[in-house]
């Protein structure tokens, strides 16, 4: 988080003064830059987000990006939201979620079981 010659930059000036992500990531959420090589971030953007959607042409997550950037995951989350705001990336979950199985198949099976263990 420093400049080249200069002292360290607070986390509140590279998200200009915004302590909370405008959306809800989770850590794991990951991130993916939206048409990959074809799109260029405007020159306006700072050079932390450009360097967060050059890391986003892989997919990657929100703590390993921060990781990468060497940023607190409080500010890349903030980082990141702006970025998706903006159409320059999307999110993906981490993984499906589980489908638990059917109650009435496991109490089957447990029956079926406890039969077998008295028999």
């Amino acid at each position: 988080m420093t400049e080249p010659g200069r002292g360290p930059v607070r986390p509140y000036v590279l998200t200009h003064g915004r302590a909370r992500p405008r959306r809800r990531l989770a850590v794991e959420t990951l991130l993916e830059a939206v048409g990959a090589g074809k799109t260029e971030l405007p020159v306006t953007a700072a050079r932390q987000e450009q360097m967060l959607w050059r890391l986003c042409r892989h997919r990657l997550s929100v703590a390993e990006a921060a990781a990468h950037l060497a940023l607190p995951v409080s500010v890349v989350m903030i980082l990141a939201c702006d970025l998706i705001d903006a159409g320059y990336v999307t999110t993906r979950s981490s993984a499906p979620q589980a489908h638990l199985p059917d109650v009435h198949i496991l109490q089957e099976v447990l029956d079926g079981l406890r039969r077998q263990l008295s028999a």
